[in-house]
């Protein structure tokens, strides 16, 4: 049984039956749903029409609903989008302050004891790089390594930080059960760290009386050293 797939993600380019089933006929073997944006109402009328597609093709096509996971984002900034420049300071408070090119709040208010000197963070996808200088109480102190404009709430990444939030969102957990209920076939967990976090999954999936195959998406430094119990969670 050939178990490699080619797996294309749907949205609003790519949405009606004709280019559906262009897919299909093209290759698609599974269609991925990206919890990260749309409605509850778009995925259920994404899913409808893949369902038709596939039905008219007579190809068994598999849903996979891709879970957001947990979100760092920087809070707003007073007078609109700043610009940081190589070698800026620039400070990460978990503080209720007007954001400038100086400083910024986080919506992660548990920043400051999960980060150390030297540890890399990312923001805007990684179009802005900092690199932590220092911890201050509430305050990360970065410098600038790699500059570039940021806005209200651009998501920040740590890449090598053990960030204790959950793997599960509140938001992650409604639209888990909203997949399941809609007939989704596998689910993708983001930034996956332990066993804790795929079992998490399991049991909302056992709440709603519907297991499905969990994909684990291996991004954090935390799940390759937890690998083997990671592996054993399945």
């Amino acid at each position: 049984m050939r178990r490699s797939k080619i797996v294309c993600t749907l949205g609003p380019a790519v949405d009606s039956h004709e280019q559906l089933v262009t897919l299909i006929e093209a290759g698609m073997n599974v269609a991925r749903f990206n919890f990260s944006h749309g409605t509850h109402a778009e995925h259920q009328g994404r899913y409808d029409r893949v369902r038709a597609a596939a039905k008219e093709t007579g190809r068994a096509i598999g849903v996979l609903a891709d879970l957001q996971g947990p979100k760092i984002r920087l809070e707003t900034f007073a007078e609109g989008p700043v610009e940081l420049v190589r070698g800026d300071e620039f400070t990460i408070t978990a503080e209720d302050v007007p954001g400038d090119r100086t400083i910024c709040g986080t919506t992660y208010k548990g920043l400051p004891g999960d980060v150390t000197k030297g540890d890399q963070v990312l923001i805007n996808d990684g179009n802005v790089e900092l690199k932590v200088t220092e911890v201050e109480g509430p305050r990360v102190k970065t410098i600038v390594i790699e500059g570039g404009v940021i806005s209200d709430h651009k998501g920040i990444n740590l890449p090598g930080a053990a960030v204790n939030v959950p793997a599960l969102s509140e938001k992650d957990v409604e639209d888990l059960r909203f997949a399941l209920r809609m007939g989704c076939d596998l689910v993708a967990l983001s930034f996956v760290r332990d066993a804790k976090d795929v079992a998490d999954v399991h049991r909302v999936m056992d709440e709603e009386g519907r297991r499905v195959p969990v994909i684990a998406k291996v991004e954090k430094p935390q799940a390759v050293d937890n690998m083997e119990d990671v592996v054993m969670a399945f």
